[in-house]
């Protein structure tokens, strides 16, 4: 069963990426001046630390 919402969404990720030619650099550049020009609040959470995992003894 195909999921029409995933599709479409895929498919603007295609036409987007072939409107540059799928350099990956160039995309996430064009991605970056979208997200500047959107007018939303753009928020960056500090990253999270990893606890230390407690280790089995054998």
């Amino acid at each position: 069963m195909k999921d029409s919402i995933v599709e479409e969404v895929r498919k603007a990720r295609q036409d987007h990426a072939r409107e540059f030619n799928f350099d990956l650099e160039v995309i996430c550049k064009d991605l970056k001046r979208i997200e500047m020009e959107c007018g939303h609040r753009i928020v960056s959470m500090q990253p999270k630390r990893i606890r230390e995992s407690i280790q089995p003894t054998a």
